[in-house]
C-alpha cells in the first residue's frame, strides 16, 4: 500500500514534468522560426535580449565583418536576468527557462534562412505573433523565454501590476539604437514586430492582471470562503439596499488574478444562481496582493 501511494504522489510530478519540458520544447521551435526565417529575414530585430542578440551579431558583422554565433550572444546577455531568476522568482523557474534560452538560441544557428515573403509588413505582424506566442506558452506552463521576461516578472511580483508595456519601452530604446546604426525602416518595422508581440502575450497570458469583482448574493459567506479557498485573496462584505424593491442585500467585493476569473464566477453561480456579478479589470493595485510563487 506505501508503494502504491508513493507512486500515485510521483505520477503529478512526472507529468507535469513531461508538460513543461514538451511545451518549453514547443516554444522553442516557435521562437526560432520567428527569430531566424521572419525577423532574420526581414532584417527586423525582435524584443529584448533577442532583439540585442541580433543587434550585437549585426553590429560585429557589419564593423568587424566577424559573423559571431547568436547562441555565445545570446547566452552571454543572458546571465545577469539568469542571476535575477535565481535569486528572486525561482529556481525550477529558471532551470526550464535556461533549457529555453538555450534549446532557442542553437535552434536559431541551425535554421536555415528560409525566406516567405518579402512584404516587411507581413514579417513584421506575423513573426511578432509567433514571437508573443512562444513566450506565452513558457508562462504558460510556468517557465520563461528568458531576458527581460525574467525582469517583467519580477517587476510584476514586486509592483502587483503588469509590466510587460513598461518592458514594451525598453524595447523601443533598442530599436532607436538599431534605426541609428542600420535604418530606420527596419527599426520601424520591428516596432510593429513588438506590439503584436506584445498584445498576443496580453491575450494569451493574463496571471498578472487583475479583476474587481462585485457580488451581490444572499450567500457572502460561502462566496468568500470560495474566493479564498480557490485564489488565496480575501474578499469584503458590503451591506447595501435595493434601490427598487428597498430591500437589504449584500455585496462581496474582491480582486483577483484575470486568469483565475473565470472559474471564481462558475463557482459563484453553482453557490448561488441567483447572484449577480460585475467584473471590472484592475488598472493598478496598491498594497499586498497574493501572487502564486513561481517554482
Amino acid at each position: 500500500m506505501a508503494d502504491i501511494r508513493k507512486s500515485r504522489a510521483v505520477m503529478p510530478g512526472i507529468r507535469t514534468f513531461i508538460k513543461r519540458i514538451s511545451v518549453t520544447i514547443l516554444a522553442a521551435c516557435v521562437m526560432a522560426v520567428s527569430i531566424k526565417i521572419f525577423a532574420g529575414t526581414g532584417g527586423l530585430y525582435p524584443g529584448g535580449v533577442a532583439g540585442l542578440s541580433v543587434l550585437v551579431q549585426r553590429s560585429a558583422e557589419m564593423l568587424f565583418h566577424i559573423r559571431l554565433p547568436y547562441t555565445a550572444i545570446n547566452v552571454l546577455i543572458n546571465l545577469v536576468p539568469i542571476y535575477i531568476g535565481f535569486r528572486f522568482i525561482g529556481k525550477k523557474f529558471t532551470i526550464y527557462s535556461c533549457v529555453m534560452i538555450v534549446l532557442t538560441s542553437i535552434l536559431t544557428d541551425l535554421l536555415p534562412a528560409y525566406v516567405i515573403t518579402y512584404d516587411t509588413l507581413l514579417i513584421s505582424i506575423f513573426g511578432g505573433i509567433l514571437y508573443g506566442a512562444a513566450t506565452a506558452l513558457c508562462l504558460l506552463v510556468n517557465t520563461s523565454s528568458g531576458g527581460t521576461d525574467f525582469v517583467s516578472i519580477y517587476l510584476s511580483q514586486k509592483k502587483g501590476m503588469d509590466t510587460f508595456n513598461i518592458i514594451f519601452g525598453i524595447n523601443a530604446a533598442i530599436l532607436l539604437l538599431a534605426g541609428i546604426l542600420f535604418g530606420w525602416d527596419k527599426a520601424l518595422y520591428s516596432i510593429i514586430f513588438q506590439f503584436a508581440s506584445t498584445q498576443v502575450l496580453h491575450i494569451m497570458y493574463t496571471k498578472y492582471q487583475q479583476n474587481t469583482l462585485f457580488i451581490i448574493t444572499d450567500k457572502p459567506a460561502e462566496v468568500c470562503e470560495m474566493i479564498y479557498m480557490q485564489t488565496h485573496h480575501g474578499a469584503t462584505i458590503i451591506n447595501g439596499e435595493g434601490a427598487y424593491e428597498h430591500s437589504k442585500r449584500q455585496i462581496v467585493y474582491s480582486i483577483i488574478s484575470r486568469a483565475e476569473s473565470k472559474k471564481v464566477v462558475d463557482q459563484v453561480k453553482k453557490i448561488d444562481e441567483n447572484a449577480f456579478v460585475n467584473v471590472m479589470k484592475t488598472e493598478r493595485v496598491e498594497g499586498y496582493f497574493y501572487q502564486m510563487p513561481n517554482e
